[in-house]
């Protein structure tokens, strides 16, 4: 005999019926275990006579979906096979969502003339009364779930606001955790500023995970050097949600080194295409690369087989090409690069415009030579990285200005005791900006170069054989 709706007032053969138990890890204390539910449903069939195929059994998964494996093998047998009832201990054990709940019970169940059972609930859905239930309990069973969510996004908002790390698993390298407070593991802060030392140094991030794993062991790679130099919890911060908190935690490196930093990989990333090593962005060949404007259609001037060339005229970026019809001249690198060092020298002839510019004194200096040229190098990777800030906006200029003007004068002072065999002390820097400029000028790297011009110059923007120089003093 096959069974309809309303088995259970009907006589016949006896019921065929399938059970369901489900525990969550987070209701392990509630009085719902595995075992406790399979004896209530093998009881409550027992005592009505049916027979009890199968108990189905999900451990450790949310009501808040169906994605249960247990839940879906029964569906599947429900739809293989004549079941004429689904059993559950109570309601919520088949869902806590209101949509899922009437879904399972009308589409999956129903629709295959299966009923369901809830023992706590006392009701079935061979009945009116019993379908009506159903769907007023799954209102409150949903009910229940979103107040517990929302207890507890809203309990670690707070901690968040209060400056407390909301912890979840993951501890940030250099910290411990402990009683919900981050404390400063010294050993491991030490490793940590060392990367970001060693980043704003100029090496890559690959050389330095490499330095890692060689020198502390354990599981190193790019990505977790990226993460280090991204992660704000190293300059005193928590975040949830997107939203960056003040951290009552003690800060491990410095806001202005995270900061530069940062503002470096964004830089990187701009010219790194998927799937390839990151280049270098913005390694101009040209002295004046990045300044030049053409004065009648507003392109970038390019750098192109010895010639300043406009974009428009030269094509070389259909990008960049704002008047196809553009005929400004172009101008061989070294006439434009010579006009605009004597202009430069001009300026830096009249009275000290630029005095403000150079206050950074250098230290004093072991007679080393080694060390000095080891430093030396240094300085010319770290003017490098600068000029890669400045050329994409990422940091202002008096801040960069004052970094570069900083490394410029050690540069100049360490050349010169090199040159001289004895150390400079402190304060014994070329007297006058002009010198200063010109002593800088000469032993430059191309790099230190092209930052000390953009130091002076906004924009060099050209009409035919016409020059205007906009400074920045």
């Amino acid at each position: 005999m096959a069974y309809q709706k309303g088995f259970l007032h009907q006589a016949g053969a006896q019921p065929q019926v399938v059970g369901y138990v489900r525990v969550s890890t987070d209701h392990q204390l509630e009085n719902y275990s595995i075992d406790e539910q399979a004896q209530r449903i093998s009881a409550y069939c027992q005592a009505k006579g049916w027979a009890l195929l199968q108990i189905y059994t999900d451990g450790g998964f949310s009501g808040g979906n169906t994605e249960r494996p247990a839940l879906q093998r029964m569906l599947s047998a429900v739809k293989a096979s004549p079941i004429d009832a689904v059993v559950v201990y109570k309601l919520d054990r088949l869902s806590r969502s209101q949509k899922d709940t009437l879904m399972l019970i009308e589409d999956e169940l129903l629709a295959y003339d299966t009923d369901f059972i809830s023992i706590c609930e006392n009701f079935d859905t061979s009945t009116p009364f019993g379908r009506a239930m159903i769907g007023i309990l799954s209102v409150f069973a949903q009910l229940e779930k979103d107040q517990i969510t929302e207890r507890f996004t809203m309990g670690r908002i707070g901690r968040s606001k209060a400056g407390y790390y909301h912890g979840g698993g993951f501890i940030p390298f250099g910290y411990t955790y402990t009683d919900g407070l981050l404390a400063v593991d010294e050993y491991r802060a030490a490793i940590v500023r060392a990367i970001f030392k060693g980043f704003l140094d100029g090496k890559s991030i690959n050389s330095i995970w490499h330095e890692m794993q060689a020198a502390h062991g354990g599981k190193w790679s790019a990505a977790k050097v990226r993460k280090i130099l991204t992660n704000t919890n190293y300059i005193g911060k928590v975040k949830f949600r997107g939203v960056t908190y003040d951290g009552v935690h003690q800060p491990i490196v410095s806001q202005e080194d995270f900061a530069l930093a940062n503002q470096l990989l964004a830089s990187s990333a701009r010219n790194t295409g998927a799937g390839t090593a990151p280049k270098a962005p913005f390694r101009a060949e040209t002295l004046l690369s990045g300044l030049v404007y053409c004065g009648r259609c507003g392109a970038r001037y390019a750098g192109a087989h010895g010639f300043y060339k406009c974009y428009s005229r030269s094509k070389t970026s259909k990008r960049q090409v704002l008047d196809p019809a553009c005929k400004n001249d172009n101008w061989r690198y070294e006439d434009l690069d010579r006009v605009v060092l004597d202009a430069v020298a001009a300026l830096l002839n009249q009275p000290p415009l630029l005095a403000s510019i150079w206050d950074a004194q250098p230290d004093e200096v072991a007679p080393d030579r080694t060390a000095i040229q080891k430093r030396l190098r240094e300085i010319d990777v770290q003017l490098e990285k600068l000029v890669e800030l400045y050329q994409v906006s990422a940091i202002p200029l008096d801040r960069l200005t004052r970094r570069a003007t900083a490394l410029d004068t050690e540069a100049d002072a360490l050349r010169q005791q090199l040159a001289e065999g004895s150390p400079i002390p402190p304060g014994k820097a070329p007297a006058t900006a002009g010198d200063r400029f010109l002593a800088g000028f000469r032993g430059a790297p191309a790099e230190a170069k092209r930052l000390l011009i953009r130091m002076l110059i906004q924009k060099i923007v050209l009409d035919g054989n016409s020059i205007r120089i906009e400074w920045r003093v």
